[in-house]
């Protein structure tokens, strides 16, 4: 649907849009005092798109369950397909990750009381400037919840933006992928940020000053206002604010790897916040002029840490153009408990600590954001599968420990209720078959299941189920065996495989899934069936593959840096994981 003029209020009345990942459900070009209520939209790449529009109203609408990609980072550990870059949008690259709204040059209007989870991107606001922004619900995607890029005087306030999160494993990796609640990138400025839930994001909030500062030294995502929002639970950090002039005050910090970080901040005040069970409460690199002050610091590793090292990357342009020694702190009035830390600072002058210290306290500073049982749960709520976030809305077997454990326990998740077994497949033995939400339940597989079984429960007639396809390959590599061709490390110089490998497969379709970077080649048969030599950065090729007994060999070559291998076969056609 296209909406042109001026004056025009379309109620769709609860009516859906259905679509395909290729389509955007409803396209506004220019006009002013357009007003869209009440629509549903789903399996669209983009669910509204404005252009130019001048006070555009959204209100109570459904955007909710559109597109979003596939995540390959697995229980264990990451995939470097799935690191996000929101760094350009000059030429709205944002697009290429589609969101439920998408406004580029707006000015003025409100987004009130909508709603866009479980998809890829909330709001992206580009160039849209003077909007209000209150009472949405911008959660579980597996992107941003809300991103602006060169946006400013936006008012965002009394939202849900939570568990907008990917490349997060609890207990065995805590990346964030440059997901987050809410990001504020490049030269957005002069918006105010209160009063909302932003919990469980890969970063609560995201805000980077902008290539055009990074290179000219120029400009910045200066003078924003984050004031008394929940920025807890994040996989990295409550609020990054970098190479940028900023006021945090009044904000919930817990259980984060750092409440704050603020690499190359000036003049930013950080005042009033509480930071509980981080592992570093505020950390600032290359900072200046910045005020730590009024902040409780409970139980934090290190409660704050700052420094300077001796060298900077020779390819940015702001230090040469800015003085980025670490100095000239004012720390005062804060409360300090049970910090392994109080202060760590290398290679910082002028820091003035004199009323460092305040006596202390275990009330926590004044406070008032929405919240929800889950915004109040710990990191260990973030549950991501290759779908992105899950929302606790519906059940879910997932493992409590690594896939390869045997038996494999698998947590039963979801609302209150009970459920039971209603089949098995390749199983030897679970330790029940019926029981409450919450429970653990542990399978063993049979021996002769060749890596392929499953488990089905019922709850509340809804059935879910976990299992495995992992048809047995034969790796060999040095004259030695692989369990299987699946590597993720980091390590300077030059590393090589060439493995070879033998499987069988019962009847059916097929298909070859390879994760590589830098360099790969994939022979099925003898025949090349993948040829990814060309130096790139982590990426996945499909290959047909049919039935029967059949040979592999894989050559791979990592001159540098990151390695990323993995080599699987999975059932179906290429076409069925190539879709957009």
């Amino acid at each position: 649907m296209v909406i042109r003029g001026d004056n025009i209020t379309v109620d769709f009345a609860g009516a859906t849009l259905q679509g395909t990942p290729a389509d955007t459900a409803i396209r506004i070009d220019g006009g002013k005092n357009v007003r869209i209520i009440q629509a549903r939209a789903r399996g669209y790449k983009v669910g509204i798109l404005a252009r130019g529009t001048r006070n555009l109203t959204l209100e109570d609408n459904d955007l909710s369950y559109n597109w979003k990609p596939r995540l390959f980072s697995l229980v264990e550990h990451e995939s470097l397909v799935d690191w996000l870059s929101f760094h350009h949008n000059e030429k709205d690259e944002w697009l290429r990750f589609g969101a439920a709204i998408y406004l580029a040059d707006v000015a003025g209007g409100k987004i009130v009381e909508n709603g866009a989870v479980q998809g890829m991107n909330g709001l992206l606001l580009v160039r849209s400037n003077g909007l209000s922004i209150r009472g949405n619900n911008f959660s579980f995607n597996s992107g941003l919840g809300v991103g602006l890029y060169r946006s400013s005087y936006d008012t965002i306030v009394h939202n849900w933006i939570d568990y907008n999160v990917r490349g997060y494993s609890h207990g065995f990796y805590s990346r964030g992928q440059d997901s987050a609640d809410l990001l504020i990138y490049e030269q957005s400025s002069h918006n105010v940020i209160a009063h909302n839930s932003l919990t469980h994001g890969g970063d609560g909030v995201f805000l980077w000053a902008g290539q055009t500062t990074m290179d000219s030294g120029t400009g910045g995502a200066n003078d924003n206002l984050i004031n008394e929002n929940d920025v807890s639970y994040a996989t990295a950090n409550g609020v990054e604010a970098t190479f940028s002039r900023n006021t945090i005050t009044n904000n919930r910090a817990w259980g984060n790897e750092y409440g704050v970080w603020g690499g190359y901040s000036f003049e930013t005040q950080i005042v009033g916040n509480d930071f509980t069970n981080n592992r570093f409460g505020v950390a600032i690199e290359h900072g200046r002029d910045n005020v730590i002050s009024g902040n409780r610091f409970l139980h934090d590793s290190v409660a704050i840490k700052l420094w300077a090292d001796s060298i900077e990357p020779s390819d940015w342009g702001y230090p040469k153009h800015h003085d980025t020694k670490s100095r000239d702190y004012r720390i005062s009035g804060n409360t300090f408990v049970d910090n392994h830390v109080v202060l760590e600072a290398r290679n910082t002058t002028g820091l003035d600590t004199l009323a460092a210290a305040s006596p202390p306290s275990l009330s926590p500073p004044h406070f008032s954001a929405p919240t929800t049982p889950l915004s109040l749960r710990d990191r260990s709520a973030i549950v991501v599968d290759e779908w992105g976030p899950y929302d606790w809305q519906s059940p879910k077997l997932w493992p409590v420990d690594s896939t390869r454990a045997v038996p494999l326990r698998l947590a039963v998740l979801g609302p209150p209720g009970t459920w039971r077994v209603v089949s098995q497949r390749g199983i030897a033995t679970l330790s029940k078959t019926s029981g409450r939400m919450g429970d653990t339940l542990a399978v063993t597989p049979a021996k002769d299941s060749t890596g392929d079984w499953e488990v089905m429960l019922e709850y509340k007639g809804q059935q879910f189920s976990y299992g495995r396809f992992e048809p047995p390959i034969r790796w060999t590599a040095d004259s030695k065996s692989l369990p299987r061709v699946d590597f993720f490390s980091y390590r300077p110089g030059h590393w090589s495989l060439q493995a070879t490998g033998t499987v069988t497969l019962s009847p059916g379709f097929y298909t070859l899934r390879a994760i590589s970077n830098n360099a790969m080649r994939l022979y099925l048969d003898d025949k090349l069936v993948i040829d990814a030599w060309t130096p790139h950065e982590s990426k996945v090729d499909y290959a047909e593959m049919p039935a029967g007994q059949h040979t592999l060999r894989v050559e791979y070559n990592q001159t540098d840096g990151w390695i990323e291998l993995r080599v699987e076969i999975i059932r179906g056609r290429p076409e069925q994981y190539t879709l957009p």
